[in-house]
């Protein structure tokens, strides 16, 4: 019977996986529309761009920073909790960032209680909980269904957010969906539990530093997070300034539009599509394929004559490959430490991930600004793509040998 057969009769399994996809579809999704709140909080403020991107930027690292700390607090207290106050804390931060006169308040409002909150109701915690709840024979598939449901909330909530904004005006649009996201809350029941009520019986417990102490020490969750490192700064430099290379290539608006809605929309088909992948071939294999094809579709359209469908084109191809690392990251580190730190193990992970997002970010308008082109970030994202894809292969799979519990008295 095959992986995608076997869940369909599994009824508890997809109410997991729709509990564990749509909160991240609506914490990623509202997280990934505040762009287009950027202009008419700059025309309420006077703030200016500069002041107002800190406070996004901040987000980026702050969203990085909470996942391993909530994920060691999932881990220990339950995931329920931890979802429950993160997606309270996106609500929160999203419905008061209207009333924000000031660079510091916005940096609290989007920087810390949003970016915080969604990072507590991210992809650590939420995929840790699918790792202990799904059957390992589904574990592939399942961690990829979860993050097509965060690529489906970024292409679902941006042209709802832009037909809100028109409608009611930025301030309305903003509070629904501080609202649409208390649609999350159910998740936090369904979710419950911890991932240390899954460790192995008669394994002698691991503390929370030791767990992580045991990650730093291991060679393959080094590389992997370098890999990972890689990708952060490939997915942050697409989603802050692909916009602004479809208007460097000389294109109308629209493309650019259509542009980000492409690259949303294959990013779920890659998402569901490397979930299958994950029980048929090697998830370090998997990695560098992914990577390898990055380098090669940067460089294809370097020297590609830069028009609109050749644009849709590199869009579909980097979709593919947008966050379709999430599934065999997470599934690595499942296999190398077991369920019971993953949440806190892969948060870490997470971190390296924004880490390089920030510099992505940064570094594609340093360069812009400097050169006058993106051409110097797009080679040095092609060489980062090649090193990813090579850095994978030295990675073994093998979970470590579990320690033996004490003797009995």
């Amino acid at each position: 019977m095959s992986e995608a057969k076997a869940l369909v009769r599994a009824p508890v399994t997809w109410l997991v996986l729709l509990a564990a996809a749509g909160a991240f579809a609506l914490t990623m999704g509202v997280r990934q529309t505040m762009g287009l709140f950027l202009s008419p909080l700059n025309t309420s403020t006077g703030l200016g761009l500069a002041s107002i991107s800190l406070a996004f930027a901040f987000g980026q690292l702050w969203w990085g920073l909470t996942q391993p700390i909530a994920g060691a607090i999932a881990d220990r207290i339950g995931t329920g909790r931890v979802l429950l106050a993160g997606v309270a804390l996106v609500a929160l931060g999203t419905f008061i960032t209207p009333y924000m006169q000031s660079t510091w308040g916005l940096v609290v409002a989007v920087g810390i209680l949003a970016a915080g909150g969604a990072g507590m109701a991210g992809p650590a915690v939420l995929m840790s909980a699918t790792t202990r709840l799904v059957p390992p024979q589904h574990r592939g598939l399942a961690t990829g269904v979860v993050n097509a449901g965060g690529s489906t909330g970024q292409f679902l909530l941006g042209p709802i957010s832009a037909s809100l904004i028109v409608g009611i005006g930025w301030v309305g649009a903003m509070q629904v969906l501080a609202a649409l996201v208390l649609l999350a809350l159910p998740a936090a029941w369904l979710l419950r539990g911890n991932n240390q009520q899954a460790a192995p019986a008669g394994k002698k417990p691991v503390t929370t530093r030791e767990a992580a102490g045991e990650a730093l020490r291991h060679p393959g969750f080094l590389l992997l997070a370098t890999g990972f490192f890689v990708c952060g700064f490939h997915v942050a430099f697409l989603a802050t300034h692909l916009p602004g290379v479809v208007a460097a290539c000389g294109l109308a608006t629209q493309w650019a539009g259509w542009a980000v809605a492409v690259l949303g929309l294959f990013n779920i088909v890659g998402s569901l599509a490397i979930g299958w992948a994950i029980g048929r071939w090697r998830m370090k294999s998997l990695l560098s394929l992914i990577y390898a094809v990055r380098a090669v579709a940067i460089v294809a359209f370097l020297f590609a004559p830069k028009t609109g469908p050749v644009v849709l084109v590199f869009a579909a191809v980097m979709g593919m490959t947008f966050l379709s690392t999430v599934p065999p990251t997470a599934g690595l580190v499942a296999k190398f430490f077991g369920p019971a730190h993953m949440a806190m193990l892969f948060g870490l992970v997470m971190l390296t991930h924004q880490v390089g997002g920030f510099l992505g970010a940064w570094l594609g308008g340093t360069v812009f600004q400097a050169t006058g082109s993106y051409d110097g970030i797009w080679i040095a994202d092609a060489l980062l793509a090649v090193a990813a894809a090579l850095v994978h292969l030295p990675i073994r799979e093998a979970p470590l040998v579990p320690r033996a519990a004490p003797a009995a008295a």
